[in-house]
């Protein structure tokens, strides 16, 4: 079952590829959800070696911060960039859940939609240049592994699922409320162990997590009303958001 939740955690998460897993059920599914950061954890590596080998290099911070922007997207099939983008058109579409949710489904990129990938990863981008330019290298990889634990907590047993979403339906509400919010616990220190290793101050990467939370809390907030819970986009959307918030606080 562990073997499952490693292959749908991966599967669903990166480009790696992997057998798909032999029984998908809700436990499998929650494990899933735990184990993200996990399953991403060579794309935060090789972020990190992106920064270092650009900085080399001596590219300039912001070309680095696009470069790892691309990394990220090619490393994930832009599986979360289609989520904010499906995400940003539906909440803005109409106020009546069964409009909103056609939208999102229709899988077209509108205003709304190409507004918020390019203002999310623009934030990113210049989040991942400032940590570059004052060689913070670190706390890049570090970023996209909590960006990644926040789907345990967006997937905690109060959250419920949006109405016809398949994925919505497998992984909400699978998560023990403790164990989300002890993987929390544990990607922030893992953030805040690497921003002391780089001289970046401890209250700011906390600061940088606790603004994560905030986004991915209004963002779900705002789906429950919306949607009715979580849906695949929501969760897509969720990842991006939190690693951008991170990044730009910490900038």
């Amino acid at each position: 079952m562990t073997l499952d939740a490693w292959r749908l955690a991966v599967g669903t998460l990166s480009a790696w590829p992997v057998r798909p897993p032999r029984t998908v059920d809700r436990d499998v599914a929650g494990r899933a959800m735990l184990l993200a950061p996990l399953a991403v954890l060579p794309l935060a590596v090789a972020a990190t070696l992106l920064v270092l080998v650009a900085d080399a290099a001596g590219l300039a911070p912001f070309v680095t911060g696009l470069l790892v922007v691309a990394l990220l997207a090619l490393g994930t099939r832009a599986f979360h960039l289609d989520g904010l983008a499906d995400t940003a058109d539906g909440l803005t579409s109409s106020y009546e859940r069964e409009r909103t949710l056609a939208v999102m489904r229709s899988g077209d990129v509108g205003p709304a939609g190409a507004a918020a990938l390019v203002l999310v990863l623009g934030l990113q981008a210049a989040g991942v240049a400032a940590l570059a330019a004052s060689d913070a290298a670190l706390v890049v990889g570090a970023a996209v592994l909590l960006s990644r634990g926040t789907l345990a907590l967006a997937c905690a047993r109060p959250v419920p699922a949006g109405e016809g979403s398949r994925l919505g339906a497998t992984v909400a509400g699978t998560v023990p409320v403790v164990a989300a919010v002890a993987a929390l616990l544990v990607w922030t220190a893992l953030l805040v162990g690497s921003g002391l290793l780089v001289d970046v101050p401890w209250w700011r990467t906390l600061v940088a997590a606790g603004v994560a939370v905030v986004v991915l809390a209004l963002l779900l907030l705002r789906a429950r009303r919306r949607l009715g819970g979580v849906t695949g986009d929501v969760l897509g959307a969720g990842v991006e958001l939190t690693l951008a918030a991170v990044l730009v606080v910490l900038s």
